[in-house]
């Protein structure tokens, strides 16, 4: 339920079976240098069975913290429960297992408030945990691209911004204009992965004020058995579907901007990012149980969209040597349908194939 009293800022975090890290994310929100008058932390458990819920809610002694218990029913379905329930004129999603670094909320807030901005994106540096004694390790930072010198970017439309800049898919990396996000209308979708890749799209779309601060305040933690790391079959086989969803969802936004001649570098990185969907699903499908005729069913789907082949994805934005040597064997239908027949586990007559003479 929406409450009176509107606040500068609201955090929204999605929880789920992460009772090892949200109280590091919890402590570097609360090591701000913003008073606790200024902004809410909406903790959202979504049916964690862990003691995640119980650790967020030692937390709630914290005046500007606020617990939601409901029953699972993925991210994207607690995100929209936070932005329901959020009072900020500011929303920025974070996830329980990622942090920021101390003092400094007030700038990014302020920058948004300075300048009427729709959407705000900044640095990030990514980390692995250690297997020690589980101090992060860091990376190289997973974004360090601005189209200015200045530590402000210029504010352009949200269709520029995508024109300019290798954007990120992931909603932590955007602080939102609560009422332009609610104006629009646009939500997470719900029950699938990939929620972040068309949320962000379409916000960035819709906005009219967008900038970029080079400021490196958020951390990342990269870490094996997550929700996309994760190999367990079944879970494949959604994530599988979940990509081609994506790609399915991107034609229409595509098409739309083709229709009114948008900028075309925008549109020619919507393509490619599109094609991600498609190339990330090709390799998955090969390492998965998916059947046959399911795997012919979703490329020619990628077809009819031209999400394939794949003449697009290469360039700025997918550039490992590895991307080039798979496009190079995968981009017939001919050839991928070789590689999954001798590769994908159910296939029987692979063993026939490479059994000796």
């Amino acid at each position: 339920m929406q409450r009176d009293n509107l606040i500068r800022l609201s955090i929204i975090i999605p929880v789920y079976n992460v009772e090892k890290y949200i109280s590091r994310c919890l402590d570097s929100l609360l090591d701000q240098d913003l008073h606790t008058s200024d902004y809410e932390i909406i903790v959202v458990n979504d049916g964690s069975n862990d003691k995640s819920l119980e650790i967020a809610q030692s937390y709630a002694r914290n005046n500007n913290v606020i617990i939601i218990d409901q029953k699972n029913g993925g991210v994207g379905n607690a995100r929209n429960s936070g932005l329901m329930a959020a009072r900020g004129n500011y929303v920025y999603f974070i996830d329980p297992d990622d942090y920021l670094i101390s003092n400094c909320l007030n700038k990014l807030v302020t920058s948004c408030e300075a300048n009427n901005l729709d959407i705000l994106t900044f640095l990030s540096t990514s980390f692995f945990p250690s297997t020690s004694n589980d101090k992060p390790v860091k990376t190289k930072p997973t974004f360090r691209i601005s189209f200015s010198d200045k530590e402000l970017s210029p504010i352009v439309t949200g269709e520029d911004f995508i024109a300019s800049v290798k954007y990120n898919s992931n909603v932590w990396w955007y602080f939102i204009d609560r009422k332009f996000l609610i104006d629009s209308g646009i939500r997470f979708i719900q029950g699938r992965w990939m929620e972040d890749a068309i949320f962000t799209l379409e916000i960035l779309l819709a906005a009219k004020g967008v900038a970029h601060l080079k400021l490196d305040v958020h951390r990342y933690m990269v870490a094996p058995g997550t929700a996309m790391t994760s190999k367990e079959q079944n879970h494949y086989l959604k994530i599988i579907r979940d990509n081609q969803n994506a790609a399915l969802v991107f034609d229409p936004i595509i098409k739309a901007l083709e229709n009114r001649k948008a900028n075309s570098d925008c549109i020619n990185r919507i393509k490619a990012r599109q094609q991600s969907f498609v190339f990330f699903l090709m390799v998955r499908m090969i390492q998965s149980t998916i059947k046959f005729n399911e795997a012919q069913s979703i490329m020619n789907d990628m077809s009819d969209i031209n999400a394939y082949p794949l003449d697009l994805f290469l360039g700025d934005d997918y550039s490992d040597i590895s991307y080039y040597i798979l496009v190079k064997l995968f981009n017939t239908k001919s050839r991928f349908y070789f590689f999954f027949l001798l590769l994908n586990p159910l296939f029987k007559f692979r063993y026939i194939l490479l059994k000796p003479i």
